[in-house]
């Protein structure tokens, strides 16, 4: 076994994880070795009694701001010098299955989970190498997003999937188009038959029928995609 992929999340909301984290694929992959998980609270790196982590913004406006300095200093304490730190913000590159492969491949990931009306503008400037986007709405902090990003990526790397649940080719925009429908027993349900092609042994006929209904539900739900 090579060495593990190490994911570190910075938050104010460490424990917010602890379940996703600690179930399925994810426990597994962190039992057995590939990956190590560290929630790391940003208020352990505050100077005031408070623990401050937020600010108002300079130039008024509404809303609160996430100080430099507690993100700084808790991103230096767990940086290494091949790490990616990744700012999930909704002003963030668009997340996608090319980038989650991407991701898979590294050997360290930061996620800074902001919150409230974003981060100081030197934390994108001096401390971040991505910027991470989940789609065009917004939620209430980052953790979320960081885990969404997580699950896509430690389940692309080697060894977390077991026989019989591996990602493949087949999958949803691996090939660049959506999967094509999958059916299992039993043959026949509430008057809803499998196709006839999928139980005819034929694997010529069955790729050739997959990639046609791949194309065909690419067409109609995600032409963008073509």
């Amino acid at each position: 076994m090579g060495e593990p992929l190490k994911i570190d999340v910075i938050t104010i909301f460490p424990r917010m994880l602890d379940g996703f984290l600690g179930e399925s694929m994810l426990k597994r992959a962190a039992k057995a070795g590939v990956v190590e998980f560290r929630m790391v609270n940003l208020r352990d790196f505050t100077d005031d009694v408070h623990k401050t982590t937020d600010d108002r913004p300079y130039g008024g406006g509404p809303g609160m701001i996430m100080k430099p300095e507690p993100i700084f200093k808790a991103v230096e304490s767990v940086r290494s010098a091949k790490a990616r730190v990744i700012l999930m913000t909704p002003q963030g590159r668009r997340f996608d299955q090319k980038m989650a492969e991407e991701l898979s491949g590294e050997r360290h990931l930061i996620f800074v989970s902001g919150h409230y009306e974003g981060v100081d503008e030197r934390v994108r400037e001096a401390l971040v190498t991505d910027e991470i986007s989940i789609g065009d709405y917004i939620l209430t902090n980052g953790a979320l997003p960081a885990a969404v990003v997580i699950d896509a990526v430690v389940r692309l790397v080697p060894g977390v999937l077991g026989a019989g649940e591996g990602a493949t080719d087949d999958e949803s925009f691996s090939s660049g188009l959506l999967e094509y429908p999958q059916y299992t027993r039993p043959p026949e349900f509430q008057g809803m038959k499998v196709p006839d092609v999928l139980i005819s042994g034929n694997h010529g006929e069955i790729a050739k029928w997959r990639r046609e209904q791949s194309l065909r539900r690419t067409k109609e739900r995600r032409p963008d995609l073509m």
